[in-house]
């Protein structure tokens, strides 16, 4: 887990580099590891990050991160499983990685492919902010089924993102109003769905979206993985065969979906709860290591 915030601001930039230290230091709890700023003053434009380190603990896994054309800068929160696969594509045509990181991955997958195209390859859960450089426009993606929190929108003339709600009640500039109707919701499920928050203003961004806001402020929404597209596919298209087929099936692909859960350079581990998801889970995890230790030298 790491966290992520950030604003966009058209006035009153003379204080950006401090306010996003603010932000980004009450996130601490989610990123205890590693923290990190980038301010463009001329853009009124800051991101910030506070890093959990899983993948590459050293130094050059810091955020905000930049592409090797530094067009691109990016604060990431999440874990993309099949970074590997894409790095060995990104690879074999010729780009080069300073890291072992996925950050890094996504970033070079982006410049090569196109934010849209990339998407697409990316299985994982995460939400991320990447900023353009070269053409001033400010990206928020959030994973398929929406696993890491966003939240985004505009309060009295800044725009905002972030992982919690708290960082942007740092910035001085921040006038927090109830959300009466977000309220309504709480009582009624016991938690605020997406896209609403408890400020007005604020909301949390659609799972399987991503926006494009420009320098002016305009948010473009677009989506990107839909559930009811595969819900739909899926009935069109009904699996004929054997039950012993899709028994194997199954098996195989539980057991890639752990094994890819389990890159990781720091010792990790499982909550087992005694029930058949969770006993499945560490049954694989138990079956990976084992496989791993008899290749050990």
């Amino acid at each position: 887990m790491c966290g992520i915030t950030g604003f966009w601001t058209q006035k009153d930039r003379g204080e950006i580099p401090q306010i996003i230290e603010n932000m980004t230091d009450t996130l601490i709890h989610r990123g205890p590891d590693d923290s990190g700023v980038w301010a463009d003053k001329d853009v009124g434009i800051a991101l910030g990050h506070r890093r959990l380190s899983i993948l590459d603990l050293s130094p050059k896994g810091h955020q905000p991160m930049f592409s090797h054309s530094e067009r691109f800068v990016i604060v990431y929160n999440g874990e993309v499983y099949n970074f590997k696969d894409i790095k060995k594509m990104l690879t074999e045509e010729g780009i080069g990685f300073r890291t072992d990181t996925d950050t890094e991955v996504i970033l070079e997958a982006i410049e090569r492919y196109g934010i849209d195209k990339a998407l697409t390859m990316f299985n994982g859960m995460f939400a991320f902010s990447l900023f353009d450089k070269r053409e001033r426009v400010l990206y928020l993606v959030r994973d398929r089924v929406g696993i890491k929190p966003l939240y985004y929108g505009i309060n009295n003339g800044i725009f905002f993102f972030t992982s919690e709600l708290k960082a942007i009640r740092a910035h001085p500039k921040f006038s927090p109003i109830l959300n009466i109707d977000a309220l309504s919701l709480y009582f009624r499920h016991n938690y605020i769905p997406a896209p609403y928050s408890i400020y007005k203003g604020i909301f949390k961004l659609t799972p399987g979206h991503y926006l494009s806001i420009d320098k002016d402020f305009n948010v473009k929404d677009t989506t990107y993985w839909n559930f009811r597209d595969i819900a739909i596919e899926g009935a069109n298209n009904p699996y004929n065969r054997r039950e012993e087929e899709l028994i194997e099936e199954l098996d195989t692909l539980l057991e890639d979906a752990v094994k890819k859960r389990m890159i990781s350079n720091v010792p990790l581990g499982a909550f087992l709860s005694g029930g058949i998801d969770s006993t499945t889970v560490v049954s694989f995890m138990q079956k990976w290591a084992i496989s791993l230790r008899r290749h050990l030298p």
